[in-house]
């Protein structure tokens, strides 16, 4: 087992500086997204019980993550993009804490701490995908994106186990409330995003060329990569509010969420590792392909027996599903914009802001599409069927995806 560790070390080392650093600050701020993503929600949903209300902060945060997309671009020209990726994590925190400044949940309050905290997610993901383009080649990327979700993975069987045993411990046993113990989560984010900004300047990181970034023109095969971007922005709106709605619907509160979402990310950890470590680039379809069948399995058990058992069996099926499809989405992106940018020589950010917009799209859809059916359907039928079409819509992203990642083998040769 020593000389595994140390093997396994040596590999890591290998690879360059920039690149081991970035994702030592991703595995810090991994600490953070499991309570980003599931205990704000699970916080409206406690002090609302409306789940509508949920899904409107989601789409709020979707507003915000273009917007900030946007205006990181502007200030790329001035400011060091380690500068603005340390601001990214630490808007999380600042958003939490808006939350928890509310006197009463309402559609005003959430909105604005949701739009706060999706110009947290945009400063994040808008950096990190430049800097994450910039430190990698199409060869080291399977290794990159895996490590990186492995870390994801990993954190989401940790924290939200913790998270939820502190919030329901504590109430249950009247050592404390569950707002107390929400303040005391917003504290621990800003806490770690402190310490992430602090490794992320650690690095040699350049910005993007000071040059124009909003096009509206593009070759033919960047078109097919918003295609994609728009299925996974679809399944994107499914993946953050459904877990929190089936969960604390069906299982009980924060206790019943954490775990749940720890079991399904400890099934996940070890394949991921392993697919990072031994896949090539030709292996991409089988694991993006894998991970959308799973998907659709967890929807379509959730559709069939809508009950406990089905979110849970759901949650696994997610929880499994949401890093095979990272892992491989990911590189395909990365490899279509070092293509097409050397084609039309163009800032590279340009590709990133511009599939940040068809990622919004889809976003919006999967939000307008849960709302629109449980305010004139049933909300018991929006939580039943529509993420059994969600899934089905972004099966077809599949041929889509094969044709791209046979472009970008090709590109790299």
């Amino acid at each position: 087992m020593k000389n595994i560790i140390k093997q396994e070390y040596q590999h890591f080392i290998s690879f360059p500086r920039n690149m081991r650093i970035l994702l030592m600050t991703n595995l810090i701020y991994a600490l953070v997204l499991p309570i980003l993503e599931l205990f704000v929600g699970a916080y409206i949903l406690r002090e609302s019980s409306n789940t509508s209300y949920v899904v409107i902060y989601q789409l709020m945060v979707y507003m915000g993550i273009p917007f900030a997309f946007w205006i990181n671009g502007i200030l790329l020209r001035r400011i060091r993009i380690a500068r603005l990726y340390s601001l990214g994590m630490l808007l999380s925190g600042t958003a939490m804490t808006i939350m928890m400044m509310l006197k009463s949940v309402g559609i005003a309050g959430i909105s604005v701490a949701g739009f706060v905290m999706g110009c947290s997610y945009g400063f994040f993901w808008a950096n990190r995908d430049f800097l994450s383009l910039s430190s990698t080649n199409n060869d080291n990327r399977n290794f990159y994106f895996s490590m990186e979700t492995f870390f994801y993975t990993i954190t989401f069987i940790i924290m939200p186990a913790i998270a939820g045993y502190l919030i329901s411990t504590g109430e249950l046993n009247g050592w404390y409330t569950a707002k107390a113990a929400y303040v005391g989560l917003t504290i621990l984010v800003f806490a770690l995003t402190i310490f992430a900004s602090i490794m992320v300047h650690r690095g040699d990181f350049a910005n993007p060329a000071n040059e124009r970034f909003v096009f509206l023109k593009f070759e033919k095969d960047w078109y097919w990569m918003l295609v994609m971007a728009g299925f996974k922005g679809i399944a994107q709106a499914a993946i953050f509010f459904f877990p929190i709605l089936l969960i604390m619907t069906f299982v009980g509160g924060e206790g019943s969420l954490g775990g749940l979402v720890a079991l399904g990310s400890l099934i996940t950890a070890l394949v991921l590792y392993l697919i990072g470590r031994f896949s090539k680039p030709e292996h991409r379809i089988y694991v993006f392909a894998a991970g959308l069948l799973i998907f659709l399995a967890g929807g379509l058990v959730n559709t069939f027996f809508f009950s406990a058992i089905g979110v849970v069996i759901y949650q696994i099926c997610n929880s499994l599903s949401r890093p095979l499809l990272d892992a491989s989405y990911f590189p395909i992106q990365l490899g279509v914009i070092d293509h097409i940018a050397e084609i039309e020589k163009r800032n590279k950010f340009a590709y990133i802001f511009n599939h940040e917009g068809g990622l919004f799209i889809g976003r919006f859809v999967g939000c307008m599409l849960f709302l629109v059916t449980a305010q004139y359907l049933s909300p018991e039928f929006a939580l039943r069927y529509v993420l059994l079409i969600i899934a089905l819509i972004q099966a077809l992203s599949i041929p889509v995806a094969k044709m791209l990642i046979k472009k970008v083998n090709n590109y790299s040769k």
